[in-house]
């Protein structure tokens, strides 16, 4: 029995076209995506592309010597890896399942040949790698220009953008990861963000009380993305 576009909560599939979404709909496989479920391994080909319905997947970059940040996150909105789309052989980005969910995989092969069909399918992968490309290049001036607090803002905020409620499991080790800091420091400014009255933080949760607040306390390290994936990937009404 083939899937029903009207009930896919993956923006990607609900945007595309009947027709597209119909062709890609004969190969996508239901699977559950648990916590810590391995999407891609660096520097291996990808023989699956997923997306998303629920959870959080981070793509990180792994030196192998105890030093790893992650680049970006993927939640319904997309669609990882986005290597083998590309024709990449590989990335040197692992990609995982941070946040437990569920979703779609494809042979990335078949996905490839809809791509080849179809200009309208192409056109909208383009653009939300174009997208894609936006919130890994904000990551990068994040980082390099804004304080701790409030980087933990913009990602509290970027994973309570794919969460369904206000509470998102968030470990501080995954924290630590997102920020690329050490746990101690995740600690500290989970303490902050709760003294200022913007989130409740319990072990492995973060529940977000005042999402203003946070957006004021992020500033221009969020919004920019968030705003540009709006433009390119409008989702049906």
């Amino acid at each position: 029995m083939r899937l029903d576009q009207s009930q896919i909560h993956n923006s990607l599939l609900r945007t595309m076209g009947t027709d597209d979404f119909y062709i890609l709909s004969t190969w996508l496989e239901a699977i559950d995506l648990p916590r810590r479920f391995v999407l891609s391994r660096s520097n291996r080909p990808s023989d699956h592309t997923y997306f998303l319905e629920s959870g959080i997947a981070s793509v990180v970059v792994d030196a192998g010597n105890g030093m790893a940040a992650e680049v970006s996150l993927v939640g319904r909105e997309g669609l990882v890896p986005v290597t083998g789309v590309l024709g990449a052989m590989s990335s040197p980005f692992d990609v995982f399942m941070q946040v437990g969910g569920h979703g779609f995989r494809i042979a990335t092969i078949h996905l490839l040949a809809a791509c080849e069909a179809s200009l309208s399918l192409r056109a909208l992968l383009n653009r939300y790698f174009q997208a894609t490309l936006v919130q890994t290049s904000y990551t990068a001036f994040s980082n390099a220009n804004h304080q701790i607090e409030q980087r933990l803002a913009r990602w509290i905020l970027m994973c309570h953008d794919r969460t369904q409620g206000d509470s998102v499991a968030l470990t501080h080790e995954f924290l630590s990861v997102m920020l690329a800091v050490r746990r101690q420091s995740v600690t500290t400014t989970l303490h902050s963000l709760e003294g200022k009255r913007l989130i409740t933080s319990s072990r492995g949760s973060v529940k977000v009380r005042d999402r203003k607040g946070l957006e004021a306390l992020a500033g221009s390290a969020y919004g920019v993305p968030e705003r540009e994936y709006q433009d390119l990937i409008r989702p049906p009404t």
